[in-house]
């Protein structure tokens, strides 16, 4: 292809091999028209990734109203069918999906390709609660004074659901918010972030292709005072559920007035090593929960706690583990730690090394900027105190502080504001017993990283890690869904 030659291919325009999507915004699957557009950069090389069609306050309010005029109710093997096909489209494209993602957000295309796969599995679980009903039936002659009645109850799909999705997993938060609402029947309202907007775009295409009612699902990007502001304080809005960053999300809780409000609002999350741990297992997960997605997870490791007793022997198998943890371009197959989200959020993570080292912490490997790019970052020595380990620092840092016992290391993870998930490795079960019943945190993973869970499991956190279930098909189903019973004469 010469370099005055652009083609168009299924919505996206080429040049010089390098793809950049032109998408809209869509009041229930209708294209908005607009002068106004966003345009979306790559962390990487700067280049155009796409641009998306701005809505406006106008558009905010049409959304609504086109929701809540509503259309024909699906049944339960509609909103089956509709989500196991936006699976399978997803499956047919899931290399063309995986490359927007890596563009748009800077992530390995390895970690690309992966959150597909979990989105996949958002969308199955979604799929299968369909079919299942949840209602429960009580007999009422139970009592001394009961009577010959049974209670039945069913759940009932709330009015409108508005969903706000943050840049770091820019598919699967996305599905994590969308699919459960439509598997209970409620229309959506989704406003991603601005940083990644063309992924959360194509599944909500893929959506409308596989036949989901257009009332259903509105997506809208544009400046906050006109779409998330008026969406988030409209009253014919039943629930809001937001995931990004403890600021912005009690500043919704404090305005959205009389309505569900789900937050999740980030972690600080701890990987705990005992002294008996077994130490290839633990670097391992050490390295995998603080680099991978470029540590841009709430759930990421951002403090590794160690047992004073093993502290050096460990230090010096993380550090060799990791060299392998290669930084660089992001469409690169062998690039296992692509950028930060952009170059502001990268010279922030930089600044809290700079502060630590200040305050006497060591960095052994790692802690270069290029551009967006940080590379992994082994840190120790770190003050308990020091902002990189109060503060959730979302890039792929692996700061190591000691303890001295089981006390200590309780006391220690059990420090900060946030209580989302934590890792524990040790082959102690009296010690797994005692972090499960004391670590004030929505999660315990013996031998795991914090992370883990499957797209169907609960996933929520306490104190600034947010309020409610977030995430786990089968609880956030129940989210955007009211309980209605009834009672018969039996």
């Amino acid at each position: 292809m010469s370099d005055s030659i652009t083609s168009t291919i299924a919505g996206s325009h080429v040049k010089n091999g390098v793809p950049a999507w032109h998408l809209t915004s869509y009041i229930a699957g209708q294209p908005i028209t607009s002068q106004q557009l966003l345009k979306v950069h790559s962390p990487y090389d700067n280049r155009l990734v796409g641009t998306v069609t701005l809505a406006g306050k106008a558009d905010a309010t049409a959304a609504i109203e086109k929701a809540l005029q509503g259309g024909t109710a699906l049944s339960r093997y509609e909103r089956f069918s509709i989500l196991d096909k936006t699976r399978q489209l997803l499956v047919e494209r899931k290399e063309a999906i995986a490359q927007i993602i890596s563009a748009e957000s800077g992530l390995a295309i390895r970690e690309a390709r992966y959150e597909t796969g979990r989105a996949h599995d958002v969308l199955m679980f979604a799929a299968m609660e369909c079919l299942k009903d949840d209602g429960q039936i009580f007999s009422c002659d139970i009592s001394p004074t009961g009577k010959a009645r049974k209670i039945f109850t069913q759940r009932e799909p709330l009015s409108l659901a508005v969903c706000i999705t943050p840049f770091n997993h820019p598919l699967n938060q996305v599905a994590h918010k969308i699919a459960p609402a439509i598997a209970a029947g409620t229309p959506v309202i989704l406003k991603p972030s601005e940083k990644t907007p063309l992924t959360a775009i194509k599944l909500v295409e893929l959506l409308y292709e596989a036949g989901l009612p257009k009332h259903m699902l509105s997506v809208l990007l544009g400046p906050t005072a006109e779409i998330a502001e008026p969406l988030v304080k409209d009253p014919r809005v039943d629930i809001v559920s937001f995931t990004g960053s403890v600021a912005v999300g009690k500043h919704i809780a404090s305005t959205a007035g009389y309505k569900k409000v789900i937050l999740e609002l980030g972690g600080n999350d701890p990987l705990i090593v005992m002294e008996d741990a077994d130490l290839d297992l633990a670097v391992n997960l050490a390295a995998e929960g603080a680099y991978r997605n470029s540590g841009q997870r709430c759930t990421a490791v951002k403090r590794i706690l160690v047992h004073e007793s093993i502290a050096d022997t460990f230090i010096q198998k993380l550090v060799a583990k990791t060299k392998e943890y290669t930084c660089g371009d992001p469409a690169n197959p062998e690039t296992r730690v692509g950028t930060v989200i952009d170059e502001a959020a990268a010279i922030y993570l930089e600044s809290v090394v700079e502060q630590a080292v200040a305050q006497g912490a060591r960095v052994l490997i790692g802690g270069k900027r290029h551009g967006a790019l940080l590379e992994p970052t082994v840190i120790v020595n770190v003050p308990r105190n020091a902002v990189m380990v109060v503060r959730e620092s979302f890039g792929p840092l692996a700061p190591v502080l000691t303890f001295t016992d089981i006390d200590d290391a309780i006391r220690l993870s059990n420090s900060t504001d946030y209580g989302l998930s934590s890792g524990i490795v040790t082959n102690n079960m009296a010690y797994a017993l005692r972090f499960i019943r004391e670590l004030k945190v929505g999660t315990v993973n013996i031998n795991e990283v914090p992370g883990y869970r499957i797209e169907s499991s609960p996933f929520g956190g306490i104190k600034d890690s947010g309020l409610g279930i977030k995430e786990g098909v089968i609880e956030a189903i129940k989210c955007f869904t009211y309980v209605k019973t009834f009672s018969l004469p039996w």
